[in-house]
Order: structure tokens, then C-alpha cells, then sequence
């Protein structure tokens, strides 16, 4: 299919917004670190406002902070408030790692974080195990996924030593694989991602790990201030060790690239591993790697996914389906209706991302939701697929919603939902499918012969009733 044409933002402002900030992607990347917690360089509104989105998502209470800047420090500078913040968490909370990503405030200020945890390693020597990774995430700049990857990229780039100065070598533990996943990916997503790793005899060491602070599971102990679960700090020596590195997600590209330079790992890239072609692909990557043969539960789980694909594709084929999600999930969705058959006929996503090219669909809108509504009004969507802030287009629309990414926050559970692997696009398939039937698509009806001599008892018995159809009962009468 040919690369779709990309129509940039025309409009100076916003309405319906679709984006989720880059710093609340690199928030969430620091939540996937064991004992971890994100302290939000800018005002506290803007920290609340972000706080409520991860709460109303995942159903949790979330470990988060801010610098708390007020009119005076926007003015005269926060570096004090960074000093003081890390002080303050270091000494009341003794957390193994404090990310700093910063605010669209911040940034439009000036702000030199850098320079600010400089002051705070010469005053306070006596927290110097205590690892502080500050991140450049504006709001302004990118969405989700990009601040998601930029978070990484800065723990690999603060946390991960060269393989020259650690002594580490690609393959000492030939079990063991990396695996950078994107945004994209739901806790569920990364359980079974793990569970398959597993199933092959491989030990998989996820950064960050949201599978294991972020999955809902509960704790004996009281409220903790830091994370629980999560990657390791003491993980992050033992990756140039590593057989392979996957990476799941091209918005991880830059985050790969730097630790493939700094360990020499070789690296999988996988776009996204939804459906059947992208799945065969990403089995038979690790049946090589690990030197194990497909387990027959994998094999069963992919004639499942076909048997699927049959049953579905009476209600899928010819769909017509309006997507608007980060560049990842909208490709990962328009690839795998291509497949079945469906044309994804309004493609939406925030920013401009180098995937989007991969997009199966004749154009990409960059823009919102009411870009969205209007190319779905326009081409005839019968399906809508976004997150929870698309219910009102939908509703006005008068389609359905299947709701996928970040946030949801009107149906609870959204965030453990699994899409990946055979066994996740099946259920995709599937939940498609029903709302396809919903609308009177794919049904086969019934035949009936004109010409069938229907029996007395039939006709007379009240098993017959000619008002189903007047064409039969005027055959019949």
C-alpha cells in the first residue's frame, strides 16, 4: 500500500483535544522504575491536572511530586525549588531514583535543570546514591509517546554504563533480553509479552517495567510514596550483558539507538505486534534467538487468531473506521483492518511522527477531535476508535466507540486490556466484529424458497407465521 499523504495542522488552536502531554509520557516511563518517583519541575496545577489523568486511568493512587513554582520562583528562577524538592524526597521517602521531567512553565522560562541538580549533589553529599534523571518533556512539544521515549533514552543515557567502562559483553547471559516498549503497550500487553518471552526459555529485564508497578495488584504493606514494582536500578548494569534487545514501537527508535551504542546489543524492531503477520514475525525472532522451537500452545493460539480472522472477516470486510490515536497505536490498528479487509477512512493522530508513514490509510491528519469528527462525517465512518475523550464525538457522530489509549476514564479496566499477540488480536477481532453486528453488518440472513411446499401443519399449526414475510406467505397460501 502506498505511503499515506500527511496534512499538517492548519489551525492556531485546539478543539477536542486528542494529545496527551509529553510529560505525562515521561512520567509514566519514571513509574516503571522500582522505588522510583516523578517530582514535576513547574507549578502545581500543572502536576494536579496531569495526576488526575494517570489516577482516572489506572485506578491507583500515583507517586508523584512537583517543584511547586509560584509567581515569584517563574520569575526570579526554580533552581531552588529543585534543590529543596529532592531534599525533602530523599530524606523522607529514601527513593532509589527521582525523575525530574519538566513543564511547558519551565521550559518557556529557561530553567537549567542540570545545573540545579549540580547544587543539590554539593549540598546534600549524603544523598549521593540516590540517582536523579532530569528530562526535557514540554507540553508543547511532541505528545505521550514522545516524552515517553525521551524519558528512556535519559535513564539509558544517566543509568546505563558503556560497555567499556562496565566490563560487559552481548550474550554472557545468553538467557536474558531486553525489551524496550513503547507507550502504546497496556500493563496487559506486557504481562503476555513477558509470559511469551517465558515460554521460550528467556529471561525478560522490560524499561521501564509498568507490567509490575503499574497492573492493579495489591500490597500488604500501607500507602508507599515510591513506586512498587517496577525495573531495578541494579538491572540497568546487567543490560549490556543481554542476547538481544526488542523493541516494540517505532516511537522507541531513539531510545534503542542509544543503548544499542552504549552496550552493542544487537536489537529486533518491531512497529507493533498486533495481528497475524506481525506476530509470525516476532515468534519466529525469538525461536531464534533462544534456539527453542515454537511451543504448541503459541501454535494452537495462532490457528485460533486465523479461525478468528475467518469468522470475523464477514463483519469486518468493507468496514469503514475513523482512528485517531499517538503514531504507534494508529498504525498498529489501521494495519491489522487492512488485513481483515476494512479501510481506515479518517486517520488522526497529535504530532507528526516518521511511522505515521506505515499508516494504512490513503491520508493522516495531524490535529484533533474535531478534525477527527469531521473526516469521519465526511467518509462515512461506521466505527470509532480513540480514547475515552472521543465519547462525545461518537455520540454526536452516531457510531460506536471502541476505546483504546491513554487516557480511559469512563469504563474501568482499560488499562490491563490486552492487544497484542495472537490471543489479543483475536479479542480485537472479535469485540469489532460485535459492534459491526450491532450495526446490521455481516449477518447472513436466512434463505427462504419461494418455491418451497410448506407442510399443512405448518402452515396451519402457528409454526408458520406468513408476516415475516409476505413474499412466503402469499408462495404458501
Amino acid at each position: 500500500m502506498a505511503e499515506p499523504i500527511i496534512i499538517k495542522r492548519n489551525k492556531a488552536l485546539s478543539v477536542g483535544p486528542l494529545k496527551a502531554s509529553s510529560t505525562l509520557g515521561a512520567t509514566l516511563a519514571f513509574l516503571g522504575m522500582r522505588r522510583s518517583i516523578p517530582m514535576l519541575h513547574g507549578s502545581q496545577g500543572c502536576t494536579a491536572f496531569g495526576k488526575i489523568f494517570f489516577i482516572q486511568h489506572f485506578r491507583e493512587p500515583m507517586p508523584i511530586q512537583t517543584t511547586a513554582m509560584d509567581q515569584v520562583s517563574t520569575i526570579m528562577g526554580g533552581d531552588e525549588s529543585i534543590v529543596e524538592g529532592l531534599a525533602t524526597i530523599c530524606a523522607k521517602h529514601q527513593p532509589a531514583l527521582i525523575g525530574i521531567p519538566t513543564t511547558g512553565l519551565v521550559e518557556t522560562q529557561g530553567a537549567d535543570v542540570p545545573r540545579a541538580i549540580q547544587m543539590f549533589r554539593s549540598r546534600h553529599p549524603e544523598y549521593a546514591e540516590v540517582a536523579v534523571v532530569p528530562v526535557a518533556s514540554p507540553d508543547y512539544s511532541g505528545c505521550l509517546e514522545t516524552g515517553f521515549n525521551t524519558a528512556v533514552k535519559a535513564i539509558i543515557d544517566a543509568l546505563v554504563p558503556k560497555a567499556t567502562a562496565a566490563g560487559t559483553r552481548p550474550g554472557r547471559r545468553p538467557r536474558q533480553i531486553n525489551v524496550l516498549a513503547g507507550s502504546a503497550l497496556t500493563t496487559g500487553d506486557l504481562e503476555h509479552l513477558k509470559d511469551l518471552l517465558e515460554r521460550f526459555r528467556l529471561r525478560p529485564v522490560l524499561l521501564p517495567d509498568l507490567a509490575d508497578s503499574l497492573d492493579g495488584h495489591l500490597v500488604d504493606s500501607d500507602y508507599s510514596a515510591l513506586t512498587i514494582g517496577g525495573t531495578p536500578l541494579d538491572e540497568l548494569a546487567t543490560l549490556g550483558d543481554a542476547a538481544a534487545t526488542l523493541v516494540i514501537g517505532r516511537s522507541m527508535t531513539g531510545a534503542a539507538d542509544l543503548l544499542a551504542e552504549r552496550t552493542g546489543v544487537p536489537d529486533h524492531r518491531f512497529p507493533h505486534l498486533m495481528g497475524l503477520e506481525a506476530m509470525d514475525r516476532f515468534i519466529s525472532t525469538l525461536a531464534e534467538i533462544s534456539a527453542e522451537p515454537v511451543p504448541e500452545r503459541i501454535e494452537r493460539q495462532r490457528s485460533q487468531l486465523q479461525d478468528a480472522m475467518l469468522d470475523a472477516h464477514f463483519s469486518i470486510g468493507q468496514g469503514r473506521f475513523a482512528i485517531a490515536a499517538d503514531a504507534d497505536l494508529l498504525v498498529a490498528f489501521s494495519q491489522l483492518l487492512a488485513s481483515m479487509g476494512a479501510e481506515t477512512v479518517a486517520a488522526v493522530a497529535p504530532t507528526n511522527a516518521p511511522s505515521l508513514a506505515e499508516v494504512a490509510a490513503a491520508q493522516v491528519k495531524i490535529g484533533d477531535l474535531e478534525d477527527l469528527e469531521q473526516l469521519a462525517r465526511a467518509n462515512g465512518a461506521e466505527v470509532l476508535i480513540t480514547n475515552s475523550h472521543g465519547t462525545h464525538t461518537a455520540e454526536r457522530l452516531g457510531i460506536p466507540l471502541l476505546r483504546a489509549g491513554f487516557p480511559q476514564f469512563d469504563h474501568v479496566g482499560g488499562w490491563q486490556r490486552q492487544w497484542i499477540g495472537y490471543q489479543g488480536s483475536r479479542q480485537t477481532l472479535f469485540d469489532l466484529a460485535n459492534i459491526m453486528l450491532g450495526l446490521h453488518k455481516g449477518e447472513i440472513a436466512p434463505y427462504r424458497s419461494r418455491l418451497k411446499q410448506w407442510p399443512e401443519a405448518e402452515r396451519q399449526g402457528g409454526s408458520f407465521d406468513p408476516s415475516i414475510d409476505p413474499a412466503i406467505g402469499a408462495a404458501v397460501a
